[in-house]
């Protein structure tokens, strides 16, 4: 397994919309590795969810893993949001957006239908958090980042924060 670069944001990369995945490769060799690269990266970040957008993989799917013990990790291939109920205002944070926290409000419950690890179809109610992952990574898939959810002047805020820290470190 091998960490995979994260895309920061103001990163035009991370504007990209994914494109589906085809079924047929979900269960191919060099696909899967993909997925354990993924998860090795969100873990190692850390992180809960990692949408491939944020590691420059166009495609459309993602890995989550909320449990304490990381040991829960999800798949999700071309998912899509069937149903949307209530709302809920969480303090999120982004692997993109490193260090800047906000809060957004979603949905609080779901129901996803997407392709899992092994490319079975599936269709899961969410709510709480999973809901606001599922929610929040799958932005990532349409081009969108959770700072847009903010006003222009706090987006810039972020930027400029992000820009001086990368001064800082380099």
């Amino acid at each position: 397994m091998a960490l995979l670069p994260i895309l920061e944001f103001p990163d035009p990369r991370l504007r990209t919309k994914a494109v589906p995945v085809d079924p047929a490769t979900v269960t191919e060799p060099a696909f899967q590795r993909l997925l354990d690269d993924m998860f090795e990266t969100m873990y190692d970040a850390p992180g809960i969810g990692l949408a491939a957008s944020q590691v420059d993989v166009h495609q459309r799917f993602m890995v989550i893993d909320i449990s304490e013990e990381k040991d829960e990790p999800q798949v999700f291939i071309n998912p899509e949001i069937l149903s949307r109920d209530g709302e809920q205002v969480y303090q999120e944070g982004c692997l993109s957006v490193p260090g800047i926290f906000a809060d957004v409000t979603r949905a609080n419950e779901i129901t996803v239908r997407y392709v899992d690890r092994q490319g079975q179809s599936r269709e899961i109610p969410a709510d709480g958090l999973l809901a606001v992952c599922i929610q929040h990574e799958m932005d990532h898939l349409e081009g969108k980042l959770f700072v847009d959810y903010l006003s222009p002047l706090k987006r810039e805020m972020v930027r400029k924060k992000l820009a001086k820290s990368r001064k800082h470190v380099a």
